[in-house]
């Protein structure tokens, strides 16, 4: 049997896009789908070729094929309506009708077309379930088909799961549900918001394990998202420690969680005494914030924080989020790859010094 890597090293999935991708998938592209497909062939070549060139044990496909991280399930289902959210003017995807399957495996051709073309590992990321519903439904235009949001969120289960599953089947290594909603009711002005969060942050918990309890073969990760791409962005700041949802987080049935730990207000990492042993920590080390260059140094000594508490067996290395905060988002593809090659570095460094 092959030694464990230790301390291997992975991106939480999105990636910046340059400005010719976010063109291709601009909905006034001039291109046909067979064009579209072989332009976009080439950027994902090139987003793969950027990490392996920085080291990474864990690669993905930077979620560029997606026009939309959450609105992906609208590739997965029928029953949603694009439209335009009157807060900002941003495309929304909304739930319309009631979900049918639409084109199982949307997500997992992303993986069939990575494959060709590496032999490391691959993540592949899927949207929570509440997640899904804190975003995707409207009291007013999804109420006909769905009165209640937890129904809608219900529903979204299957969908996703069956998508896992064809994952599992294209020969993906890890999966991971994303889920920002969960890591909300760490903070106290939200939780006063509702009558109940424990019983909400339970919910969230009870979807994620219906998506991913008793599928085998593959490694099943829950992504924290303590929302550091939308401080990137500007917007909300949510603050607080893991401690408000250590129960729930207890009940995950996932293998992996990872974990922002750089951002503000993200609490102390004694947190992971409380975690299953079993559980692996995939440790956000590396900012994703623009501008925010950490050094090789640093990003040791917060894995050495860490150690304190875990053993080195359980930790991979990533940044503290996404590194494409939306698809407009503009972050520059030099600068990250200077974080991954940093990244890369410090995991090379603590296996030397923690290797056995």
């Amino acid at each position: 049997m092959a030694k464990q890597l230790l301390f291997p090293t992975s991106v939480i999935g999105s990636l910046p896009r340059p400005e010719f991708v976010k063109h291709l998938i601009s909905d006034d592209a001039p291109y046909s789908d067979d064009e579209y497909e072989r332009l976009m062939g080439y950027a994902i070549h090139a987003s793969l070729a950027m990490q392996e060139a920085a080291g990474l044990d864990v690669v993905s496909d930077g979620e560029w094929w997606r026009k939309s991280y959450i609105g992906v399930i609208a590739e997965l289902a029928h029953g949603f309506e694009l439209s335009t959210n009157p807060a900002d003017g941003r495309p929304w995807t909304i739930v319309v009708d009631k979900l049918s399957p639409k084109n199982p495996g949307f997500i997992a051709q992303e993986v069939a077309y990575l494959k060709k073309l590496t032999g490391r590992n691959i993540k592949a990321t899927v949207p929570a379930p509440a997640l899904l519903g804190e975003r995707m439904w409207d009291k007013q235009k999804s109420s006909k088909a769905y009165p209640n949001r937890d129904d809608f969120v219900q529903d979204c289960v299957p969908i996703i799961r069956r998508e896992i599953e064809l994952l599992r089947d294209e020969g993906v290594s890890i999966v991971q549900v994303d889920d920002p909603h969960l890591c909300l009711f760490v903070d106290a002005q939200v939780r006063s918001q509702y009558d109940n969060p424990d019983r909400a942050a339970d919910f969230a918990v009870e979807m994620n394990n219906q998506v991913i309890e008793g599928i085998h073969g593959i490694k099943k990760a829950v992504h924290l998202c303590r929302r550091a791409g939308a401080r990137a962005r500007g917007e909300a700041d949510h603050r607080g420690g893991f401690e408000p949802i250590m129960d729930q987080l207890c009940r995950l049935k996932a293998d992996h969680l990872t974990m922002e730990f750089i951002t503000p207000g993200s609490g102390e990492m004694d947190v992971f005494r409380k975690l299953p042993e079993h559980v692996e920590i995939g440790l956000g080390c590396v900012s994703c914030q623009p501008g925010q260059i950490d050094s090789v140094d640093t990003i040791v000594a917060r894995v050495e924080q860490a150690l304190k508490y875990l053993a080195p067996e359980r930790i991979t290395l990533n940044p503290d989020c996404g590194f494409a905060p939306g698809s407009a988002a503009n972050v520059s593809l030099d600068e990250v790859y200077t974080k991954l090659c940093n990244e890369v570095e410090a995991g090379r460094r603590l296996r030397d010094r923690y290797g056995k």
